[in-house]
């Protein structure tokens, strides 16, 4: 039996996917800015958790 999600996580990706939407209607050039804004700030949490993390101070 698959998870089920919580109501938060489905309205993070409801507004995820409007976001992207949105960024795809004013073309191309947009979304692609947004997708490359997504994926530094993806590596930027990645480094702080690893960070916090080897100081023991994240799960």
């Amino acid at each position: 039996m698959a998870r089920r999600s919580s109501l938060t996580s489905q309205l993070y990706k409801v507004a995820r996917l409007s976001n992207n939407l949105k960024a795809a209607s004013n073309g191309p050039a947009a979304y692609v800015k947004r997708a490359a804004r997504r994926k530094v700030y993806a590596k930027q949490m990645s480094f702080t958790r690893k960070l916090l993390k080897g100081f023991g101070l994240s799960k």
